[in-house]
């Protein structure tokens, strides 16, 4: 791709760790000019991920995973030179995304309204965990308070298991991606009229707002949902089921997936069976149902069902751990790392993921590597 969907867009990205970074970072795969200023200390994330000798670096995998593509400049905003070089950094931004603690740059005279009013089409983007108003908006928040404080770890894992914790930073991540949401929305508000935005992003929120299905059971149904593990509340046979060597994610959820999958597993007779005759009726017998499919399913492999199953239109899926999956002709075929053969900072070459998605076919990938800190230190947008 020759040129991203938002060249030209200028970012001052003020944020540490996960959430503001990897909303940024979605500008820098897209191409925008993203200048992240960190404190004399740098991100916290550079100090963060599995390899220790990373870490002593200042180049930790944490912060590798969603700072490519951007450039670092430290800036202590206590201190007035600084204060000002920031100021002149403003004047040239389209727009600026921070992750403080809510009153923390109002504290420095740097918040929302001074800078707007400074420049009017600013788009200012704050993420925290609770967003800037409300009774728990001065709370300290980390992706685990606010999975707990969302009602997802309720629901995550079986009966006996439950709550548990999503095993990656789910709200930190759909905090970041609202927040790139927004501020694209705000950008081009504010390329068409000259008004910027004010946008307050809370992590909380953003993690309701992708529960939609749970909680509205909830709101509309009055059902108030429950754990239950690899089981798919909305239809059976639906969710992860042992095979003779692995386990299997199958999506019955139509009655002629259900007729085709019960064919192909020899099961026919089942689909007479008053317990299985329509969708309620096989969830209030998921168990029986399940027991008869697994019995199936171990006469061959989770691969060979998986390849069956598709062919004959029924939804399958081995259950993959990450490794595999990274290394899945799917995923090779989509482009979703790039590999860096030199970073500056570091003893070996670096690979990353880049967006979800293709444009004009091809996949978005940052323009360099993750910066030193401070790597970029004498310059500005478009150097």
């Amino acid at each position: 791709m020759a040129e991203g969907l938002l060249a030209g867009i200028r970012l001052l990205d003020l944020t540490n760790v996960l959430a503001g970074p990897y909303c940024a970072y979605q500008f820098a795969l897209l191409g925008a000019d993203v200048l992240k200023i960190e404190a004399p200390e740098g991100d916290l994330a550079r100090g963060l991920g599995a390899d220790p000798d990373l870490n002593r670096l200042g180049m930790g995998a944490s912060f590798l995973a969603q700072n490519a593509g951007k450039r670092s400049v430290v800036l202590d905003l206590k201190v007035p030179a600084d204060r000002a070089r920031f100021l002149a950094l403003v004047d040239e931004a389209d727009a600026l995304v921070e992750n403080f603690r809510p009153g923390v740059m109002e504290r420095l005279g740097l918040g929302a309204d001074v800078l707007r009013a400074r420049k009017p089409a600013l788009v200012y983007c704050a993420i925290s965990g609770f967003g800037q108003t409300g009774p728990m908006s001065a709370n300290p928040a980390y992706d685990q308070i606010v999975q707990g404080l969302s009602g997802v770890m309720s629901i995550t894992g079986t009966p006996e298991a439950a709550p548990l914790r999503v095993g990656y930073p789910v709200a930190d991540t759909l905090g970041g991606m609202a927040g790139a949401f927004a501020m694209a929305a705000a950008l081009l508000r504010a390329r068409q009229t000259g008004q910027g935005a004010t946008l307050d992003v809370s992590m909380l929120d953003a993690m309701l707002s992708a529960m939609g299905w749970p909680v509205s059971n909830w709101l509309i149904a009055g059902v108030e949902p429950r754990p239950m593990g690899n089981d798919n509340m909305t239809a059976a046979p639906s969710g992860a089921f042992r095979t003779g060597a692995g386990l299997l994610n199958i999506a019955a959820n139509t009655e002629a997936q259900f007729l085709r999958l019960m064919d192909l597993l020899g099961l026919a007779d089942l689909c007479r069976d008053p317990r299985f005759a329509g969708r309620e009726a096989r969830k209030r017998h998921r168990a029986a149902l399940t027991a008869a499919i697994e019995d199936a399913l171990g006469t061959d492999t989770a691969e060979a069902w998986e390849g069956r199953l598709n062919a004959a239109g029924v939804p399958a899926g081995r259950v993959l751990s990450v490794p595999e999956a990274l290394a899945s002709a799917q995923v090779a075929a989509r482009g979703m790392t790039h590999r860096f053969d030199a970073v500056p900072g570091i003893d070996r070459p670096l690979t990353v993921l880049r967006g979800g998605f293709l444009v004009d076919g091809a996949p978005p990938a940052p323009a360099g590597p993750p910066p030193q800190l401070g790597a970029h230190q004498s310059e500005g947008f478009g150097s």
